[in-house]
């Protein structure tokens, strides 16, 4: 079993409530994810939606913004197995942490 904490981040001015979690194999990643849920509207009045992956220990991670101040996009590129199996870990914990934050899908 894993343990998942709760916290808050602040994201554009609005406090949404976050959850994180560890992903141990050969290597570690940390990933946190939170959402106010749908609130109707775009940036301006919308919902708030954060995530975060991060290397806690020997993992081969690379992240390269697009844009010119990263606003267009990110790709990442890991290397290793058990990069890919800790990866896909935390961007299912990920999504669920969202889809369960939205409250309602929109299709």
């Amino acid at each position: 079993m894993f343990a998942v904490t709760e916290g808050t981040r602040r994201i554009g001015g609005t406090e949404i409530p976050t959850y994180t979690r560890e992903i141990v194999s050969a290597n570690v990643l940390e990933a946190e994810a939170g959402t106010n849920g749908y609130q109707g509207g775009d940036t301006g009045h919308g919902s708030r939606t954060y995530f975060r992956i991060s290397d806690e220990g020997g993992t081969d991670i690379r992240v390269r913004p697009l844009g010119r101040c990263g606003d267009e996009g990110f790709e990442v590129t890991l290397g290793g197995d058990c990069e890919l199996e800790t990866i896909i870990t935390a961007l299912k914990f990920i999504t669920k942490v969202l889809e369960d934050g939205a409250k309602k899908v929109r299709d």
